[in-house]
């Protein structure tokens, strides 16, 4: 377990929340893009290929968990500054993807359906093997993200298994509500869903980064590890319920390095900035069309 690691655990409500939020955004993205490639094919009269589309999505997640629990395990099983460089290696990769996917779908969402339609069209055309590689993708790419993301994200909860049920329990949640949404039974404003979700995201990845700096100084990759940036650890209790929220879900430390804290709050701006800056034209839906049924629920 990396030196890092928070002197508290974060409460099993925290680490529930903050993790239990990811994976229910990140689920429901994945989610709304197997309902898009279904709702396709019965509405083609293709329910012949379903099974290639659920192919592709259980080995999509099959390739997801090895990943997270060869990253989580194999980190966990070495000892002193390695596992300080390989932690904050994995959460400056983590952080990468994640902007870079957290920008991409605020101009992409509006395209989305559209796309995926287009692709499966193709891929019926093309074969089996075309079609199970759409679905493995559309869902792979969402599912790195999360892996990574969660692997940067518990870092600091002493080897608890809590974050990853967290995960679970969102991703189980994204699923109900995507079939509710499906058969119409839930209404749900899927722009302004993601939007606030995805600032959150931001912020999480910037104590991410933050986390990351620091173990890259004190496995001796990065310079200033005892340049502070403020110290207020004589009066912060990390036990009390501020205290295991900041560390549990934003990765805050009371005695930041300079660097730390600078990265933290140049990432924080810049991002921030650009994704929120205006758009030339307005993103109304992830999906648009009005044969599949979630279309109805992002009217803003």
């Amino acid at each position: 377990m990396p030196v890092l690691a928070a002197a508290s655990t974060p409460s099993v409500a925290t680490q529930l929340f903050g993790s239990g939020l990811i994976g229910l955004r990140e689920g429901l993205e994945a989610a709304i893009v197997v309902m898009i490639l279904a709702a396709y094919l019965v509405k083609a009269e293709r329910k012949d290929a379903l099974k290639w589309v659920w192919l592709g999505v259980a080995i999509a997640v099959a390739m997801v968990a090895v990943i997270f629990f060869v990253i989580h395990y194999g980190t966990s099983t070495v000892d002193g500054l390695t596992a300080e460089v390989i932690a904050g290696v994995a959460s400056l990769v983590a952080v990468v993807i994640v902007t870079a996917m957290v920008l991409w779908m605020r101009t992409a969402a509006k395209n989305i359906s559209g796309e995926l339609k287009a692709g499966m069209e193709k891929a019926l055309i093309a074969g089996p093997v075309a079609v199970l590689s759409l679905s493995f993708f559309a869902v792979g790419r969402e599912g790195v993200e999360t892996a990574l993301l969660m692997v940067g994200y518990a870092e600091n909860t002493a080897g608890s298994s809590w974050p990853l049920i967290g995960l679970l329990l969102g991703i189980v949640v994204a699923a109900v509500v995507t079939v509710a949404m499906y058969f119409g039974a839930l209404r749900l404003n899927l722009t302004t869903f993601f939007r606030y979700t995805a600032i959150f995201l931001v912020v999480v990845a910037a104590g991410i980064l933050s986390y990351g700096i620091r173990a890259l100084q004190t496995g001796n990759v990065l310079p200033g590890g005892s340049s502070l940036a403020f110290d207020l650890t004589s009066g912060y209790d990390p036990s009390t319920w501020y205290g295991t929220v900041l560390a549990g879900i934003f990765n805050f430390r009371p005695d930041p390095t300079v660097l730390q804290a600078t990265a933290w709050a140049v990432y924080l701006v810049v991002v921030l900035a650009l994704f929120l800056r205006p758009q030339k034209s307005k993103v109304t839906a992830v999906a648009t069309d009005r044969a599949v049924p979630v279309s109805d629920t992002e009217q803003a």
